[in-house]
């Protein structure tokens, strides 16, 4: 398409505005004539843009193409950075500057840490979370959070000692150590599908332990017998750039995931290595709104897992769901030659907590609030 503009060319046009005269009529009549010509022009050009698009001329396409390049190397960028700062309302399993020793965990004795520092400040600040959530959104199902709140100091001092969650209670979930696969059936059958995709890039990453010290990007937790490493992709709520970026396939996988909690600090997913002669000590997990799910990939003999006094054993390929809420423990009593027990851990909301809930949930103890 040719554009041909009539009448005289647009110099002519912009001299006869900038004439001087006496005749301000005259004037504003050519002032509008020239704008019109510069408004019919700007039409010809956008129908000519328009036009090629439709031909799928060569500008067209490599002008497409600039901005798909642009927009990629953006999105590299961006996936890059690192994640900000923050001191969270919920750290659950701060334990690098620890003086104190509790339930075999190190805790930190931080005032801003709620699992460490048990007091009505902690749930005065979970209520005005609660309020801003539903001044932006609704109180409509928020009964039970809002219950379970105003009343929190009284449920976790009178839980039985078999259940008694370290920082949030939510009443009247369904109680049990152990879920059926079926309770997060989507999830679980994902989870096994991707079995040697996980265990594959595990292998790679164990391959550093060749070392004497410990390789980048795994954590040593406190037990009183053994090692017991840990390999964070997600950590409270907040995924680990570095480590996600030497499990691509697995950090993908933890996006299809439908119940995956990954927007609070109650979510994780790590490997989790046992070393033969470990032994955790029991302890309680901060919360009763999530299941955790271990999908076993080395599962040697001598390795079990008990919550609520009840034992379980892993098996390669095969998913175990439990509520860590639950008075729970795990050893390693097998030989140097089993090597050692490693499983993938996620943490997945609760089938009985709804979604209005969740929602609510992710906004009180989102990460940094």
């Amino acid at each position: 398409t040719v554009w041909v503009p009539s009448g005289p060319p647009r110099t002519d046009r912009l001299t006869l505005l900038h004439t001087p005269s006496n005749n301000s009529p005259k004037m504003s009549l050519e002032w509008l004539v020239a704008w019109g010509w510069s408004l019919d022009g700007l039409r010809d050009c956008i129908a000519t843009g328009i036009q090629s698009v439709r031909d799928c001329d060569t500008t067209a396409v490599v002008t497409v193409a600039c901005l798909l390049v642009l927009f990629v190397w953006y999105c590299y960028h961006v996936g890059r950075e690192q994640p900000r700062p923050y001191v969270s309302v919920n750290s659950l399993m701060q334990a690098a500057d620890a003086n104190g020793l509790q339930n075999g965990y190190v805790y930190c004795q931080s005032p801003e840490c709620v699992r460490c520092a048990h007091n009505e400040g902690l749930n005065q600040k979970l209520y005005h979370n609660l309020q801003e959530y539903a001044k932006r959104y609704s109180w409509s199902g928020m009964g039970r959070i809002h219950k379970g709140i105003r009343e929190q100091g009284r449920y976790l001092n009178s839980r039985p000692s078999i259940q008694k969650p370290e920082v949030f209670f939510l009443p009247d979930l369904p109680t049990t150590p152990y879920f059926s696969r079926d309770a997060q059936k989507h999830d679980v059958e994902l989870l096994e599908r991707s079995f040697q995709t996980i265990l594959c890039e595990f292998e790679t990453l164990y391959k550093a332990f060749s070392n004497c010290s410990l390789p980048q990007g795994w954590k040593m937790n406190s037990t009183p017998s053994g090692e017991w490493f840990t390999y964070y992709l997600v950590n409270q709520g907040v995924c680990v750039p570095r480590n996600c970026r030497k499990c691509p396939r697995t950090y993908r996988l933890l996006g299809s995931l439908r119940t995956c909690i990954g927007n609070n600090v109650f979510g994780n997913a790590c490997i989790s290595v046992l070393s033969p002669g470990t032994v955790i000590t029991e302890h309680y997990g901060p919360t009763n709104i999530r299941i955790r799910c271990h999908l076993g990939l080395k599962t040697p003999n001598g390795c079990e897992l008990v919550v609520g006094g009840e034992p379980q054993c892993w098996a390669e390929g095969r998913c175990l769901l439990f509520d860590d809420s639950f008075l729970h423990t795990a050893f390693h009593e097998g030989s140097a030659e089993d090597g050692p027990r490693v499983v993938f851990m996620v943490d997945l909301w609760h089938p009985n907590v709804a979604a209005a809930e969740r929602q609510a949930l992710d906004f009180i103890f989102a990460p940094g609030r």
